[in-house]
């Protein structure tokens, strides 16, 4: 019995330690995490920063959503602070942030509207991009690169960024799509204040922009999404799980022609497996009929392509 007893009492610290240290891990884990996002937010507004401040206001071009408004309230009185306009007019859509986003996503928001406005505060060299064609393709891509950057946190710079995840939340519209459509939106107001000209290279700059920040974003290339119908599909299915360590799924089907029973061998992979999977399925049925398709989104573990909000 006493025996017992001190097993007992002896199994108390032991728990009791390895409780401590699960917190302890979870804390580690929990600081880690809001350092990494509070530094792509920080970097990202720092690239943002340079192309409005190296490129965007010296050659008098507009921008996208707040930014541009508060450079047109900008060009028009000049003694109004870019970084200050921008924070105020921020403010009305953050309750749009809180109400629809969440509250993870909008306090990590809040933060990267501050670090965005104080970055803006940083005034770098003034890029040597005298054509005014290649500094708007050099703003685009400076501002797409770090505006993805700072989506792939969990937050954002406040602004359109709200406003488009919004809407890819609500209807699955893409981040850069929705920002273009919402930017040539404001430019056809804007343009009557400006000259043509200058709302032609606005364009192209944010053209160039939501290219770049797809691609930040998604990645090089769309997952692809493999169909494939074959006699042989156990063979084939057998080998897309050992040459790619993908997931496969069956689909039962029938041929609209024959009425023969038929399986369909489903599965998506990267853009670099594709090759490869198609002279697998060439050496093993070269009649095998496969359908190849770009898709959208991706949502799950190790394929999925969806940045986390």
């Amino acid at each position: 019995m006493d025996i017992a007893n001190d097993q007992f009492i002896t199994s108390k610290p032991i728990s009791r330690i390895k409780h401590l240290q699960k917190l302890r891990h979870e804390k580690l884990e929990t600081v880690r995490l809001v350092l990494w996002n509070l530094f792509l937010i920080t970097s990202g507004s720092l690239i943002c920063a340079m192309a409005i401040n190296g490129i965007l206001i010296p050659h008098g071009f507009l921008s996208s959503g707040f930014v541009g408004t508060t450079l047109i309230i900008h060009y028009l009185f000049p003694f109004l602070p870019v970084a200050g306009l921008y924070f105020v007019l921020n403010m009305p859509v953050y309750f749009l942030g809180w109400k629809y986003i969440g509250k993870r996503f909008f306090i990590y928001s809040v933060a990267g509207m501050v670090i965005f406005s104080l970055a803006v505060l940083w005034k770098p060299f003034i890029i040597p991009v005298h054509d005014k064609m290649l500094a708007a393709i050099f703003a685009g891509i400076l501002s797409g690169a770090g505006g993805g950057i700072i989506l792939k946190s969990f937050g954002s710079a406040g602004g359109m960024d709200i406003l488009s995840i919004f809407l890819f939340k609500r209807f699955s519209i893409r981040l850069g799509t929705s920002i273009l459509v919402l930017n040539i939106l404001i430019l056809s107001i804007t343009a009557y204040v400006f000259s043509m000209e200058e709302a032609l290279y606005t364009l192209i700059f944010l053209f160039v922009s939501t290219q770049v920040l797809n691609v930040v974003l998604y990645g090089l290339s769309q997952r692809k999404a493999m169909s494939i119908i074959s006699p042989h599909w156990e063979k084939i299915h057998r080998g897309i799980m050992e040459t790619t360590q993908r997931g496969v799924t069956l689909i039962g089907g029938q041929g609209g022609y024959t009425g023969q029973d038929v399986q369909m061998v489903f599965t998506v992979i990267s853009h670099q497996e594709l090759p490869r999977l198609k002279k697998l399925i060439n050496d093993l049925d070269p009649q095998a009929f496969v359908v190849v398709s770009d898709t959208l989104e991706v949502m799950g573990r190790n394929i999925g392509n969806q940045p986390h909000w």
